[in-house]
């Protein structure tokens, strides 16, 4: 057998593989066709700066992970290291394993930073938070990146009551930075049932702040912002417009209107779920972000245009409602915000996602904008809140 030096080897694996200029990624990631980008150094350098939206494998373990982001052998994948040398190595390794669209990047991480190429810095988490968050880390959907993202997010809660507690404790647990919390009620005896924020020790004391005090406890990462007043027309657009995503838990028809259209007009995200004795549902009302390839979906207004009678639906005081169905159909709230901060997965736009606790079955119904809807449609003739108290038939507040 013929023995050749470190030179040979690394001239050798360059002439079997491919290589691509930062140039041509560059062009490749901005015209959606988007290759799998893996950077294979150590942590630490990739904690430095890393090629926007760069997957971190490192080097010793990439043959072993690979499997995870690219199952199937033809995924257009391109390596970097720090100049070249380890993902040429690397990428001749990948063809033997059977993957046919390997390409290394010339000049690796240095070639791009030389080229003047966008650079990302990744949030760093401290020895705690690695501790913390190391489930999450440990998923490659997720990664220290996806923490960082979700350490920035901010997301406003509408409601600490039964959709509104087991979301807000999940979420924080998650480790979303900021949480926003609307709610103008005291606990009462009869929330403990299905609130799960709140104790008897909180009874008759207010819930945004029984939830902060709570929140504290399972995660001091959380900043948490009591908002304790009711949301109305003359407020909803100052207190919604400073966060990324919102969830709705409220329980009346005058709010679900008001913040679904507040929502639409600032462009923000809507969670919105809703529950009634053994049976709830959960969608997403999306104003689209093109920018990020998530097209319009319907709102509110498209599924329900108008408000039922006054008294026609009963409320949970009145029809009773299974103390564990918030629990199951809060989480499910929790699980699409997460999504949507990730940018991971397929949210429920334009999907309503029905559950019956007595059949213990799930059903996902196709939902579409309505072109003549009032606030999302095609000319729209609300562009401004209204005042939906009186809108629903019921008495304004003072």
């Amino acid at each position: 057998m013929t023995r050749i030096n470190r030179d040979q080897l690394i001239a050798l694996a360059k002439s079997q593989i491919i290589e691509i200029t930062p140039q041509a990624l560059e062009q490749r990631l901005g015209n959606g066709s988007s290759p799998l980008v893996i950077d294979i150094r150590e942590r630490d350098e990739f904690e430095q700066g890393h090629v926007p939206g760069a997957v971190f494998i490192p080097r010793g373990f990439l043959e072993l992970r690979i499997e995870q982001h690219a199952y199937d052998p033809a995924t257009p994948i391109v390596l970097y290291c720090a100049g070249g040398v380890r993902s040429a190595l690397a990428a001749r390794n990948l063809q033997e394993m059977g993957y046919s669209r390997v390409e290394s990047l010339i000049g690796g991480f240095g070639g791009w930073r030389s080229a003047g190429l966008p650079v990302t810095v990744p949030r760093k988490l401290t020895a705690e938070q690695k501790i913390r968050y190391s489930r999450h880390t440990l998923l490659p959907d997720v990664g220290e990146e996806g923490q960082g993202k979700l350490l920035d997010a901010k997301v406003l809660l509408i409601g600490a009551g039964g959709l509104g507690s087991p979301a807000a404790l999940y979420l924080a647990a998650a480790g979303v930075g900021t949480l926003g919390i609307v709610d103008y009620d005291t606990v009462d005896l009869s929330n403990l049932q299905r609130q799960i924020l709140h104790g008897e020790s909180w009874i008759g004391k207010p819930k945004v702040e029984s939830a902060k005090a709570r929140l504290a406890e399972i995660n001091p990462d959380v900043t948490v912002v009591p908002h304790r007043e009711p949301i109305t027309s003359a407020n909803a657009l100052q207190i919604i417009q400073d966060y990324d995503i919102v969830l709705n838990g409220s329980d009346n028809f005058p709010t679900r209107y008001l913040v679904n259209d507040a929502c639409h007009f600032l462009r923000k995200p809507l969670v919105d779920a809703s529950i009634f004795m053994f049976e709830g549902q959960v969608t997403i009302y999306h104003p689209g972000a093109p920018e990020e390839g998530i097209s319009q979906g319907p709102c509110y207004r498209c599924l329900y245009p108008d408000p039922p009678p006054p008294g026609e639906v009963p409320s949970c005081a009145e029809a009773g409602v299974l103390g564990v169905l918030p629990g199951i159909v809060g989480s499910i709230q929790a699980v699409e915000a997460i999504k949507l901060i990730l940018g991971k997965g397929e949210p429920l736009i334009g999907r309503l996602l029905t559950f019956d606790a007595l059949e213990m079955s799930f059903r996902t119904l196709n939902i579409r904008r309505n072109p003549a809807c009032p606030v999302c449609g095609d000319a729209p003739s609300l562009t401004e809140l209204i005042d939906y108290e009186q809108f629903c038939g019921m008495p304004a507040r003072e």
